[in-house]
This record gives structure tokens, sequence and C-alpha cells, in this order.
């Protein structure tokens, strides 16, 4: 969003949602229909769950909060699991005036605060309870649900769901609980409530700009692009792992820029294509490796020339990964139409450049149908190199 001298000009790109504003329901449609019984399905793939949802969650239609009343719904059923199998309690810090001495006394409290008084006592306890974390941010993303659907109905569930979980004070204090939070099999069944919970405390809009008085604009905004690569990464990943190959994310396997001779900067930033599969052992020298960029794009590359900028991009991972005998790397895009493949190949004064393979994947089909062009394609490469 930009702010000109009197008035604001909001580009969407590849945001679909909902936002709120003073006197306004702002509607953002996506330019790639996705069914909502299937959104979720790549909604969950995306957010690493393997669990498939229930059929009474599918039913719900899209209404007037388009894709954006899914996540609400989605978390609305992943915490009333939770509540069904019983929140979690453990023993959580508190900070208490009483009659009696529970715990250990406040001794700097009580001498600043209390003058001396001995019937009212400052005490520091651990109360067996289910204030933890895990149960904290979904009660904020339920009240933050609630305050962001239309649907009369969806509303009241999330409010009355809500009840059940302990809210913090100020909904942004769970964020650095969600980035900070560990898991272990004592709480892993809260994962699919938190992935949910972090769309729904993370979707926001704008509110600085257009609420100077400080009111948030109630909204919840996705990320559809931020959504695909997602999914394409965990489609790859999984793809190269069935053939040998494994997902190189440290940054010796990347393209580094150095400044020389006058360069500005001393960083270094990096080419880094979305996935790049290595086909080599884990121990072997970044340079002996074979090496496949995958690159997801959320672009309608069934009716559309790949674009100059994304021609180049791919270009570069090839010139910098790619095994010169075998010049090849994947653009891979939604297709609501269906499967579809075409390569792109580049030839110069000095012979071939390289070849890109663009896929398109079927939006229509669940995520594990859907990835099964890639799947042939990675196992493809993984054969000419070898590794199968």
């Amino acid at each position: 969003m930009v702010e000109k001298r009197d008035h604001y000009v909001l580009t969407a790109r590849t945001v679909t949602g909902v936002l709120e504003l003073s006197r306004i329901r702002l509607v953002l449609r996506p330019k790639f229909p996705i069914a909502g019984n299937r959104l979720i399905d790549w909604l969950s793939y995306a957010n690493g769950q393997n669990s498939k949802i229930d059929e009474e969650l599918r039913k719900w239609p899209l209404g007037s909060d388009g894709y954006a009343g899914l996540v609400p719904a989605a978390l609305l059923y992943e915490c009333r699991l939770l509540v069904r199998r019983g929140l979690r309690r453990h023993y959580v810090r508190r900070q208490r005036v009483d009659t009696t001495l529970r715990g250990r006394l406040n001794v700097e409290a009580q001498a600043t605060r209390c003058f001396g008084a001995v019937d009212q006592l400052h005490v520091r306890t651990f109360e067996f309870e289910d204030g933890g974390w895990e149960n904290l941010v979904c009660g904020a993303a339920l009240s933050a649900a609630a305050g962001q659907v239309s649907d009369p109905l969806l509303k009241h569930q999330l409010a009355s769901a809500a009840l059940d979980f302990p809210v913090p004070p100020r909904t942004p204090d769970v964020l650095p609980l969600l980035a900070r939070g560990q898991y272990s099999a004592l709480n892993a069944h809260y994962r699919p409530a938190h992935a949910w919970a972090r769309m729904v405390l993370g979707g926001g809009g704008p509110n600085d700009l257009l609420n100077p008085y400080g009111f948030e604009a109630q909204g919840l905004l996705l990320k559809l692009d931020g959504l695909w690569e997602s999914v394409v990464q965990r489609m790859a990943a999984d793809a190269a792992a069935a053939v040998g190959g494994w997902w190189a994310r440290d940054k010796g396997h990347h393209i580094l820029t150095h400044g020389r001779h006058g360069g500005h900067g001393r960083s270094s930033p990096s080419f880094r294509p979305d996935v790049l599969l290595s086909f080599g052992p884990p121990g072997a020298p970044p340079g002996a490796t074979p090496y496949l960029a995958v690159d997801a794009k959320y672009k309608n590359y069934a009716k559309e020339n790949v674009s100059p900028e994304d021609r180049h991009q791919l270009l570069t991972y090839i010139a910098g990964h790619a095994d010169p005998g075998n010049p090849l790397a994947l653009v891979v895009h939604p297709d609501p139409r269906g499967p579809s493949d075409h390569q792109l190949e580049f030839r110069g004064p000095r012979g071939l450049v390289g070849r890109i393979l663009v896929l398109g994947l079927d939006t229509r089909s669940d995520p594990g149908t859907a990835a099964e062009p890639l799947r042939k394609a990675i196992a493809d490469f993984a054969a000419s190199v070898n590794v199968i």
C-alpha cells in the first residue's frame, strides 16, 4: 500500500482475503480459482499436516468471506478436537496477593507495597493449570478470528470456543510465543491448531495508514504465492527423498555475489531457488554434487509465456548449479484446468545454454495426486545422473 497526497493505492498482487475498513468491506478474489474444499487440502499440506480434514469442514461454503473464511473454520475444528481430548496443563508461574503463604514470599513487593501489613502477602507460586503457551495461542487466535469473520454462526462458534481457552491480555503477545515454542511428544497434537492460528494472527491488514487513531483494521489476508511456494517445497523435497536426493538448504550450496574493485557494500546476497535438490551424498563437496533447481511461480504459465525475468532467473540457477551436460531447471505453477507441461530450450552461438521444464499442477486435485508430474520429472532427473 502506497500513501498519496489525498488517497491510498492498495495493490493486491497475490494476496486474497477480506479487509474490514471503517465503512468498507474489501474482498480480494484470487486470480486462480481453487475450490474451497481443495484449498483446505492445500493449506493443510503446506502446513505439514498429514491428517485428513473432517468431512464436515469440507462442506462449509466460501460465502462472503471468500477463502479467508476457511482458515477460521479450520482453526475452530482443530481447537474443538483439543478441547475434546483435554487441554494440556502444566505448572505456570503466577504472582498473587493472598492471606496465606503459598509458594515463595515476594520480599521486594511485600516491603514496597504493603508497608509491613501481614494480612496481605505478595507471593510467587506455580499453579497447575491450562495457561501454558500452547493454549494461549489458541485462545488468542479464536478471539481474533471471531472479530474477522462476517458469518454470524461462525462468529458465535469461534467466540464460544474461545471461552474454553485462556486468552492473553494482548493478542500480539502470543506471536513471540509461537516463534519460540518447542514441540515434543507431549504437545505435538497442538501443531495443526497452531498452524491455522499463525495464519489468523499473522493475516491482519494495513492499520497505521488507514487508522491514524490506533484502531486496527480487521481482516484476514492470505498470500497465495507464499502458500504455493510452501506446497512446491514440500512436494519437491518428498519426491527427491524417494529417489535418493535431499533438499540442500545451507549457504554453501547457494550462488553468492561478492563486490570487488570498488563494489558497493560488503554483503554477499545469494541467488537461491525455492528448492535446490542435491543428488549426491550429504558429505560430498558442493562442486561435485548433481543439482536440480525447482522454482515455484504463482503465475498463469499455462496460458502465458514465461516472463523474461523468470527466464533470466532460472538460467542463473542453471549456470550456477546444473551440470553442463544436463543444464535443466524446473518451473512449477498452478493450473486449474489440469496437469500440463512444456519445455523451453535456450541455444546460443556456443550451443545449448539450458532447458527449463515448465510444469503445471492440477489445483482441482489433492496435493498427493497433483504432485505426480513433479515426482516424475525429479525421478527422471535422478535416473539421468545415475542416482537410481
